[in-house]
């Protein structure tokens, strides 16, 4: 089973200030996995079954698990393999998100991600969908995000925070917003020293979310590769690492909803978001999770400081 260049899983440990309790001391971080990182994993004529992806994710030393609420005997694997799931899903009516909530609470009450309606969907229905999202959340008692991503209601960055202003406007709080930062990156053409400025428009707005989709970008590609494939990481990489770090700094400076930050190291497959040029996708995955943590290592103690 794959475990990454240069990674012995017994060397990613939870940090001092993790516990398993939801009233812990400290803050915590969880690393959430994407199911879609594993597609033509470890070869596409072999792909690993749902078993074997959740061995490989508590194998790295990872939390949890992104898929399919309805993949079949999901939570009897999860609770096997010791795993925590937040789901996923798409909606563009009110009626479709009721059941898609509550399949996914059916396995567990992580956090979940919509993508919502479509690019071109007005600012003020979107605003209208996503309250009834919320409204629906709350029903249910389930932490759903709005996902800042291409071909939705919150493909740019001025919609989004449109869409989020309009919703506090209305309910007097911000919806929760998961920020994949890759799509309005490549939408600005930022140079790696305009990351933390041109992205961090309304910080309070991060800070009141629990989930946070990290792939690492640059100004021209949203998704870069981790390492050069032989375990260093690669000059792109480098380049990102100051962001990640001021996007934890940011969060730990916030209300922390629920004490617990899940960050997906979120890189897709090839083909799609990967070229064939890249190193494997799950061993850099690995990579990603592990530097995530030493860098929330990092950020705790300047904060506790």
């Amino acid at each position: 089973m794959l475990a990454g260049p240069g990674v012995n899983p017994e060397d990613i440990v939870f940090d001092e200030f993790q516990t398993n309790t939801p009233m812990a001391p400290f803050p915590r971080i969880l690393i959430h996995i994407n199911d879609w990182t594993f597609r033509g994993q470890p070869s596409p004529e072999n792909e690993w079954g749902l078993d074997a992806r959740l061995a490989a994710i508590k194998a790295a030393g990872f939390d949890s698990f992104c898929g399919d609420p309805a993949a079949p005997g999901l939570k009897e694997a999860l609770t096997r393999h010791g795993l925590r799931f937040g789901g996923a899903f798409d909606a563009a009516s009110v009626d479709q998100f009721a059941p898609r909530i509550r399949a996914i609470m059916d396995i567990d009450n992580g956090p979940i991600n919509c993508q919502l309606a479509d690019h071109d969907t007005p600012v003020e229905k979107a605003i209208e969908l996503t309250i009834a999202l919320m409204e629906e959340a709350a029903r249910q008692g389930a932490d759903v995000h709005l996902e800042m991503h291409r071909d939705t209601c919150t493909e740019t960055p001025e919609k989004t925070y449109a869409i989020a202003e309009g919703v506090k406007r209305v309910t007097g709080k911000y919806p929760r917003v998961n920020f994949d930062f890759s799509h309005p990156a490549i939408v600005k053409h930022l140079d790696p020293g305009d990351y933390a400025e041109r992205l961090f428009e309304n910080v309070e707005l991060f800070q009141e979310s629990s989930l946070w989709h990290i792939r690492p970008f640059n100004g021209h590609h949203c998704q870069i590769p981790i390492t050069d494939g032989e375990g260093n990481f690669s000059p792109e990489y480098r380049e990102i690492q100051p962001f990640i770090r001021t996007a934890l700094d940011h969060w730990l400076a916030g209300p922390r909803p629920g004490g617990t930050l899940w960050v997906m190291p979120e890189l897709g497959p090839f083909p799609g978001y990967g070229l064939s040029c890249f190193p494997n996708v799950w061993e850099d995955c690995i990579i990603l999770g592990q530097d995530v943590r030493r860098i929330w290592r990092e950020a705790i103690a300047a904060a506790s400081n």
